[in-house]
């Protein structure tokens, strides 16, 4: 029996215990948070409880770093007390680097770094991960396995973490703001709010499954949509003078600069 624990059991967290629960067979789960009663909430899906982050490192050999970046160092100092080096840390953390983990825990330290979404909480996530040298295939592939059992997962090198939470990381939020223009945009016309809302949300999650399941590239999927001298083209033409790809790249640019000054 595989015995994961999670340190921090806050909305990312919690989802992904829920999707392990749901789908992957043979594991016992544990958790702590300052907060016990977002452990508690957790029982009926099998989660065991813990006092301190110093037990549930003793305890699991996977451990997932569930916490905020900000005060991951303190924690990491706390499970460094039992990791051994047979512990896996899985890091969840914006913007930490193995090193850093492996520095406050042990020089030979297991480490998974993991960019989720909170798309995980209803079973549609995006994941993309990455290893140090230490893990072995059996290890990786196992915590691979779970973030797929939440949605989709992706491998990228271990280099580009940052650089990846825009594109999945971040991104939901850059999403809900866009669609919130084109709701707002309906309201303002008269539009019941709710059914622009399901309108646009059903195109979105339509959008998405041509650009992975058509074959057509993204270019050709906007030509498809647009008519010579019709309405797609009119609308076009106000984003392209806006230079909506440009302030999409910049927008990017921030949230991975902001990555490398919380790094660690």
């Amino acid at each position: 029996m595989v015995k994961i624990g999670f340190i921090g059991a806050g909305n990312m967290g919690t989802a992904i215990m829920k999707g392990i629960s749901a789908n992957v067979e043979n594991v016992e789960l544990y958790s702590y948070d300052p907060k016990s009663e977002n452990v508690e909430k957790l029982s009926e899906y099998g989660v065991k409880s813990c006092s301190s982050e110093a037990e549930l490192t003793e305890i699991c050999k996977y451990v997932f770093l569930a916490v905020k970046p900000q005060i991951i160092e303190g924690v990491l100092e706390k499970c460094a007390v039992s990791a051994s080096p047979d512990t896996v840390f899985v890091s969840i953390a914006a913007g930490i680097t193995d090193g850093f983990i492996a520095e406050k825990t042990l020089p030979e330290a297991k480490v998974i770094l993991v960019m989720p979404n909170t798309p995980l909480l209803v079973g549609e996530g995006a994941s993309a991960l990455s290893r140090n040298e230490r893990v072995t295939d059996e290890e990786f592939d196992l915590i691979l396995g779970v973030f797929r059992s939440c949605g989709e997962a992706a491998v990228i090198p271990k280099d580009k973490m940052k650089e990846i939470i825009a594109i999945n990381g971040s991104s939901p939020a850059f999403i809900y703001l866009f669609a919130k223009g084109f709701i707002d945009y309906a309201v303002s016309v008269g539009i019941d709010e709710n059914a622009a809302a399901e309108l646009f949300a059903k195109s979105l999650t339509g959008s998405a499954k041509m650009i992975t399941d058509s074959g057509y590239s993204i270019d050709e999927l906007i030509k498809m949509v647009s008519s010579p001298g019709g309405t797609t083209l009119a609308g076009l033409d106000r984003l392209y003078e806006g230079n909506l790809t440009q302030t999409v790249k910049n927008c990017c640019e921030s949230c991975t600069k902001r990555a490398y000054e919380l790094s660690k």
